[in-house]
């Protein structure tokens, strides 16, 4: 038994003497992380702590927070019908984005990706200008321009013949307008994860499968598709990551109306903590809503991980 133990104590010690050498080959780049590392525990991790320990307390934010009430505000969230409703409309965002913008992201990679075409770079600057475009002035704009009275789409759509639709205004059309608008501008980003990922595939994979006499969509099947599948899986993920807070958009294009139609978890936070509208602030109820948003975002992220180590392997 001492043997076994001594023996146990001696490789943790070779272990960590191991991991200390490792670390010492690298002094310098820790050195150089640093910065980012106190910048990201000072305005990510410690705002995150902080927000779960109110979530406990009922706070209006003035001075320490000393009302505790324990789950009360994650008990209220439950049965509040608007934040479901909020919760519902955020994912029905994000999964759109997924469904929509994902795959047409890829086809359109495809296309600027083809060699023959003429001014393809010209293409890419012009589907990625929305990109590098402030969400808030694009939200502003698109007010304007889908403004049922005088807006520049609706005037057209009023020559053509088939009156003023009111896209924004309207319950049933608000959220898909939105989301629409989110589709253009963000796509430049995904259509550069594509191009990344395609330019990756061997052009001589391609000259052998012309050679042996496969057609275009044997060469996409059996060449493109295993190839680029480890890398189409991570970007799978950071588009439903990067679409779950839409906040800039819905808050400029409608505060999260008509009648809550757009409303997103987002809006609903900013509601309770930040809005004039309300006479009290309820930061310890807003945080308590955003922990447990928060909270299916990282279950389902986990759920993603098995899917991504099998496409991994696939490659």
């Amino acid at each position: 038994m001492t043997t076994k133990l001594s023996l146990a104590s001696k490789r943790a010690q070779l272990g960590r003497s191991t991991l200390l050498y490792r670390m010492s080959q690298h002094t310098w780049h820790y050195i150089f992380i640093t910065p980012m590392l106190v910048l990201f525990g000072m305005f990510t991790l410690w705002p995150m702590a902080g927000s779960i320990y109110y979530a406990f307390f009922n706070w209006d934010g003035m001075g320490p927070p000393t009302k505790f009430v324990g789950m009360g505000n994650f008990r209220e969230l439950v049965i509040d019908p608007y934040y479901w409703n909020a919760f519902k409309n955020n994912y029905i965002f994000a999964f759109s984005q997924v469904v929509i913008q994902y795959p047409l992201a890829l086809i359109m990679a495809m296309v600027l990706n083809n060699a023959l075409l003429k001014g393809r770079n010209v293409y890419r600057l012009f589907i990625f200008l929305p990109v590098i475009t402030t969400t808030a002035v694009i939200g502003l704009v698109f007010t304007l321009l889908l403004h049922p009275v005088g807006g520049a789409f609706n005037s057209f759509l009023k020559m053509a013949g088939t009156g003023p639709v009111n896209f924004l205004g309207n319950p049933n059309l608000a959220l898909a307008t939105a989301i629409a608008i989110a589709i253009w501008k963000n796509i430049g980003v995904t259509i550069i994860y594509w191009l990344a990922a395609l330019q990756t595939v061997p052009a001589e994979l391609y000259e052998a499968a012309k050679i042996d006499g496969a057609t275009w969509t044997k060469a996409l099947i059996h060449i493109t598709v295993p190839i680029i599948a480890p890398i189409g899986s991570v970007i799978l993920l950071l588009t439903f990551i990067g679409s779950l807070h839409p906040f800039d958009l819905i808050k400029t294009l409608t505060n999260g109306g008509p009648m809550y139609a757009t409303d997103v978890v987002d809006t609903y936070v900013y509601r309770y903590a930040f809005s004039p509208e309300s006479n009290i602030p309820r930061y310890g109820f807003a945080s308590a809503a955003g922990f447990l948003f928060g909270v299916t975002v990282m279950l389902i992220t986990l759920l993603q991980a098995p899917f991504l180590r099998k496409v991994g392997k696939y490659r």
